[in-house]
């Protein structure tokens, strides 16, 4: 019997999807944070049941809700036996001494089944406390129709910054001359889907190496510094507040800017938005002129699954897992940019979509296969930040910088002082 609990908004919701003949002595518990995800996964997890002869009960409830009724649980000892695992909060995690380590239960053999970038970040102080379900990285979404309209080369992996620079100055149209490009050659703002690539792919870091101190080293300053030439030299590129009441996500898809780089999830997003109006793809964003090859690193992180190290069945929570990120799962339930960690489904033609757009979407397996750095620490999500200007964050500092309104300089001072308050929490 596969029993749903869905918690949203506080209402706790009780859902039987499916049963069997006679339901299993043996109760699995398991905790998700998408409620949708559950419809999606339903399949699998009654194959899963039927195959151990167990029932498996599912928590599904928003992210925002998720990580602090999975608090509450380990707080009174009650966690579920299998649970999803951020990649931004592993560190947090495993620290606590929440999570079985999994590190015996799977072989190399096994290992090679699934991308190691993925795999490499559930593994923590050398131990593997969480296994790659599938994973996501920001990407250089570009509108095909406007650079052949331009006669500007498509971005290729050899593309530099300079030949970045050089596209978004030709792709940038006013032709009213009145100083509001009706077409910008790019769009972004300090949003880290938005900003944090450029400066990876730079060779650039924000924290030390153990992650408890904001120090950006030179080669951030410098990523930053050319996104902000972008907007405040270049003019390739609106301030975040001239764009203020249109989604993010909908800028490049209703055509307002010829290029932006945002997260491989939104591709549903442009199609949808964007209803096959024009013609689009997709390229990792360029490597920058500070990074070397032991340097440069893709931004791309996992949504992953883990075992609570207080679970009385850790062995069937583990074959649980093993079933729910590998050949147990359809192409179809990592929908848009959401790569399955499981290789032989990654490469399949059903999850490429061959035939839909982007054409390229091969472009994200060949990013798996690279130096990955996820750039996450403890309490990542204060000190990098969500808000806007003001909130103390990176996100608010950097949107200050690129609206005019602060220097680099003066902005990471400030995000400095306030990160490093943040990581000594």
């Amino acid at each position: 019997m596969f029993r749903v609990t869905s918690v949203c908004a506080g209402v706790a919701v009780s859902i039987l999807l499916a049963s069997s003949t006679l339901a299993a002595d043996v109760t699995l518990k398991y905790m998700s944070w998408e409620p949708s995800q559950v419809e999606i996964e339903a399949a699998a997890v009654a194959a899963f049941e039927k195959e151990h002869n167990v029932t498996v009960e599912v928590s599904a409830m928003p992210s925002k809700e998720y990580w602090p009724r999975l608090s509450a649980l380990a707080a009174s000892g009650d966690m579920p036996d299998a649970f999803m695992m951020s990649s931004g909060f592993i560190q947090e995690w495993a620290a606590a001494g929440n999570l079985a380590d999994l590190t015996d239960k799977i072989s190399e053999d096994e290992l090679a089944n699934y991308y190691a970038s993925a795999a490499d970040i559930g593994v923590i102080d050398g131990a593997r406390v969480a296994f790659p379900q599938n994973w996501v990285a920001p990407i250089l979404y570009y509108n095909i129709d406007m650079f052949e309209a331009a006669g500007v080369p498509l971005p290729t992996d050899s593309w530099t910054w300079d030949d970045f620079l050089s596209a978004a100055k030709k792709l940038t149209v006013d032709k009213d001359n009145d100083g509001t490009p009706e077409q910008y050659g790019y769009y972004f703002f300090g949003r880290y889907a938005h900003v944090d690539p450029w400066v990876f792919r730079n060779g650039g870091r924000y924290v030390n190496e153990a992650g408890t101190q904001f120090e950006a080293n030179d080669a951030a300053v410098n990523a930053l510094g050319f996104l902000s030439s972008l907007i405040n030299e270049h003019g390739v590129a609106p301030k975040p507040q001239e764009l203020e009441g249109v989604r993010q996500q909908d800028v490049f898809p209703l055509q307002m800017a010829a290029m932006y780089v945002g997260g491989s999830w939104r591709i549903g997003n442009t199609r949808k938005v964007s209803g096959g109006s024009f013609k689009w793809g997709i390229a990792q964003v360029p490597v920058g002129p500070d990074a070397t090859p032991e340097t440069a690193a893709a931004y791309a992180w996992a949504d992953m699954m883990a075992v609570a190290k207080t679970s009385e069945q850790p062995e069937l929570a583990f074959k649980f897992i093993q079933h729910m990120v590998g050949a147990g799962r359809s192409a179809a339930d990592f929908p848009s940019g959401k790569v399955p960690a499981y290789i032989a489904t990654a490469s399949s033609d059903e999850w490429l979509e061959v035939g839909e757009q982007p054409a390229n979407k091969n472009i994200l397996l060949a990013i798996g296969d690279q130096n990955v750095y996820t750039g996450f620490t403890k309490n990542w999500s204060a000190w990098r930040g969500y808000g806007a200007s003001g909130s103390g964050g990176l996100n608010g500092e950097l949107d200050e910088v690129f609206n005019g309104r602060k220097s680099l300089e003066d902005a990471l001072d400030a995000a400095t002082v306030y990160s490093n308050d943040v990581l000594s929490r």
